[in-house]
Formats: C-alpha cells, sequence, structure tokens
C-alpha cells in the first residue's frame, strides 16, 4: 500500500487513499482562521507535505502529549476543567512538513517550525467545522486506525 492523504478545507475531511483509490474518509476539524501558511497566523496551510514523524505509537486513547511528549495524563472533562487554558493534543502526532519552498516551506511560512500536526482531540470537541488554531483534528480512534495506515514520507495535499 502506498498511502496518499487528502485533507479537504471546505469539506473538513481526511481522505485516505491508495494509488489514487479511496479506502477511507474521516471528518476532521481545520483552523477556525481558515487556511493560510504565515507563522502566527493560526490557518492551516495548504499545499503539498509530508509526514515527517509519527508520535505515540501505543500510547492509550486520550493520552495527552505537551511538547511532543506524553504527560502521563489522559484527557477527562476533570482534567479538562483543571486546564481549561490547553489546546488539547491527544492519543497520536502525525507531525507534517512543506514541500513546496516560499508556499509552506522555509522562512516564514514553514509548516514544520509551525508545529502543524495531525492529531487526536477530546470527544467534546466539534469535527467537521473548523476549529482548531492550525492543526487538523481527528477523533482518537480514527486517528489510531489512520496512523497505523501511515508511515514517515507518507504525502499530504491540504487543498481548498
Amino acid at each position: 500500500m502506498t498511502p496518499t492523504l487528502i485533507i479537504d478545507l471546505h469539506a473538513q475531511t481526511l481522505d485516505l487513499l491508495d494509488g489514487g483509490t479511496p479506502i477511507r474518509r474521516y471528518v476532521v476539524s481545520t483552523a477556525r482562521n481558515g487556511p493560510g501558511e504565515q507563522s502566527g497566523s493560526h490557518c492551516t496551510p495548504r499545499g503539498r507535505h509530508i509526514v515527517r514523524a509519527r508520535i505515540g505509537a501505543g500510547l492509550p486513547a486520550g493520552a495527552v502529549l505537551v511538547a511532543r511528549r506524553w504527560t502521563g495524563e489522559i484527557w477527562s472533562p476533570q482534567l479538562a476543567a483543571q486546564h481549561p487554558e490547553r489546546d488539547w493534543i491527544l492519543t497520536r502526532i502525525l507531525w507534517l512538513s512543506g514541500c513546496e519552498p516560499g508556499r509552506n516551506r522555509l522562512g516564514q511560512v514553514d509548516t514544520m517550525r509551525r508545529y502543524i500536526y495531525i492529531h487526536g482531540t477530546p470527544d467534546t470537541e466539534l469535527l467537521g467545522v473548523p476549529g482548531s488554531s492550525g492543526c487538523v483534528r481527528m477523533n482518537n480512534l480514527d486517528l489510531i486506525e489512520l496512523f497505523d495506515l501511515v508511515q514517515p514520507g507518507t504525502t499530504v495535499d491540504i487543498i481548498g
């Protein structure tokens, strides 16, 4: 299998394709600020990317990640109430890197330096509508499934 991911900002979906044939469709949430590549914009970058790193293999669903490390916590409504300021990154991280210099790679538009991920989110967060700070949020169980199907170097096209 040679997977490709297509993230559609208008439809708020992530499609997993194998050789151009759709295999899975997941509902996601991208940036509430819309599309954009500029550092500090809190927008979701467009264009061709790759999965640069896979982080969190084997962690339980709902594992809380901060600075790409597991804190030892599992998300719960009680934990959320104790930390209302957190932008929850849960379960797994697929860290994206842009492939198009000047558009989403290098300088002030570098996707990887912006820490743009595909990551899990609390069940209380709406999917199917923009709501993130630039990342692509997914249901935790969907992310576990996707994580096991992609490797570093997987192509990710963000369109819309």
